[in-house]
């Protein structure tokens, strides 16, 4: 079992609360692996819109995520609080690094994940094979991602 299944399994799991287009997002904070200033894109021709290049983050050559493409979210110019979140997770068996952009990092918090209710039929733009759940934060709420359909490249087939 994941260290990931194994805080999901025991309903506590640390997230990290990112904005999109004035919502609030998390995902769990085990898979990620560090948040760093936007830096330069290189375009990689054909690529599907949600995944429109590569960076180098350390040497380290990744792809980036347009996140708000994959969520279905209209395209922003990146504001002053933008940063990238490079994430490491189990894609098809075998690990990946990629990138994705914020409109901004809030913060990490505890959240209690058997609280977690279903994305509402009524109004929910994304994709529902990307979303956990949505849990209240606050006066609003917090959408909580699923990281692997979410950047599993054939789950944009199924969206």
């Amino acid at each position: 079992m994941t260290e990931e299944a194994k805080a999901a399994a025991s309903g506590r799991e640390t997230l990290l609360v990112f904005r999109l287009a004035g919502e609030a997002f998390a995902l769990p904070v085990l898979c990620v692996h560090e948040i760093i200033d936007p830096i330069r894109v290189t375009r990689v021709p054909h690529s599907p819109a949600w995944a429109p290049g590569l960076v180098n983050v350390r040497g380290a050559v990744i792809p980036l995520i347009d996140m708000r493409r994959r969520l279905r979210m209209p395209p922003a110019e990146a504001g002053a609080e933008a940063r990238m979140i490079v994430v490491e997770i189990d894609l098809a068996g075998a690990p990946a690094r990629l990138a994705l952009g914020a409109d901004a990092v809030e913060e990490v918090l505890e959240a209690d994940t058997t609280a977690l209710r279903p994305l509402p039929e009524l109004g929910a733009r994304w994709p529902e094979a990307f979303v956990r759940g949505v849990a209240p934060r606050g006066e609003g709420v917090v959408v909580l991602l699923d990281p692997e359909p979410l950047f599993r490249s054939d789950a944009a087939k199924a969206a």
